[in-house]
């Protein structure tokens, strides 16, 4: 009989970088009934329950990016200093710089990690230097756990909410594990009066959360991967062996695919966090089917769509402003858009093409 290999074992807990820990690996599985048995014994001992939330909910981003666990803590630790640094000021002028400077350091890591290579292959282009891009790795979940830091962190210079009282609250709002690789993007005024709440949970509750669940699991499973797999990939790997009509088919699968990617990733966080007792606001409503661009960017991606309107859009004169001003602050806000889905020219491009979509669609649907 083959014996027992303790070594191996150990090794199932460790990081591993082919295997990293997602929603749809069998793996998650033993560990959220591992971590959902400790939750619900201890349901009502608040201390120890957010204990286990935020150590569960740091081990599984570990095991889905490695040591940049380590990010997620220092930027909870600093951003959780400084807004109680904010909050604790009295005179407007001084908030505002620590305000500044807690912007410099989330946005600092965001662009070292995220864009560092992209700026320096502009560079290379654009003014013929010779940097050569380093060797930086993308940590999971960066864009995200970033702007609701940003999110935190203005509302309380804002004066719209007071700093979570205990670290580990503000710790389990960073580092949630049903949204920290993906989203959505979650405001601290919503989530941290949650958790210290009674844990209870209603049949209809449970059975949505179910729903949501299994649907996620569907659309990423069974229609994301199965259409990229099986059509997707083989099309965009050599177009020019397809016609034209396969081309074109191949293009309608991939906004099959990134949606039901994005959508079924966000249905099982919310489903899960449904089952926890938490309340995590929904991100995607059918953009399909959405009559215009205006109203695609109110059903798409939503939580971001929320957070650049109200930490960008609006701040730079939202519409308010003259027609010239209101389309530079849309045009701007797409950019940002663009780029915060990824580092590369298309994706500023992929912007610019949907801010001048919601422009058009503004300026037709106005009255003459």
């Amino acid at each position: 009989m083959p014996s027992f290999d303790i070594h191996a074992f150990s090794r199932q807990f460790l990081y591993d970088p082919e295997n990293p820990l997602l929603f749809n690996n069998g793996v998650f599985v033993f560990f959220f009934a591992i971590f959902i048995a400790l939750y619900y014994t201890f349901r009502n001992h608040f201390r120890l329950r957010r204990y286990i939330f935020c150590f569960f909910s740091l081990y599984f981003f570990y095991k889905a990016s490695g040591y940049f666990v380590g990010l997620v803590i220092l930027s909870a630790l600093i951003d959780y200093w400084l807004s109680n640094l904010i909050f604790r000021q009295t005179r407007q002028s001084v908030k505002g710089f620590w305000l500044v400077i807690s912007v410099i350091f989330n946005l600092g890591l965001l662009f070292f990690f995220k864009y560092t290579n992209f700026f320096i292959s502009v560079s290379n282009d654009l003014f013929h230097t010779n940097f050569n891009p380093l060797n930086i790795l993308l940590p999971i979940g960066i864009s995200f756990f970033t702007f609701e830091n940003l999110s935190y962190l203005i509302d309380v210079y804002r004066g719209q909410f007071e700093p979570a009282r205990r670290f580990t609250d503000y710790l389990l709002f960073l580092s949630f594990f049903p949204k920290l690789v993906m989203g959505p993007i979650v405001r601290a005024h919503d989530f941290v009066p949650q958790v210290n709440k009674p844990y209870v949970i209603s049949e209809k509750e449970f059975a949505k959360g179910f729903y949501l669940i299994l649907s996620g699991l569907f659309k990423k499973m069974i229609l994301s991967d199965y259409i990229t797999v099986n059509f997707v990939n083989y099309i965009f790997d050599d177009p020019s062996r397809y016609t034209g009509l396969e081309n074109l088919f191949a293009v309608y699968g991939y906004a099959i695919v990134i949606y039901c990617d994005f959508s079924g990733y966000s249905d099982i966080a919310i489903g899960i966090a449904q089952w926890l007792g938490f309340k995590i606001p929904t991100n995607f409503l059918s953009p399909y089917q959405s009559k215009n661009s205006t109203e695609f960017w109110r059903r798409w991606h939503i939580t971001l769509s929320f957070f650049l309107r109200d930490y960008l859009y609006i701040p730079l004169g939202g519409s308010r402003v003259p027609g010239w001003r209101r389309a530079v602050n849309l045009l701007t806000t797409f950019l940002v858009s663009g780029l915060w889905h990824g580092a590369n020219w298309t994706f500023l491009v992929w912007g610019g093409i949907h801010g001048t979509y919601m422009l058009a669609s503004i300026w037709t649907a106005a009255p003459s």
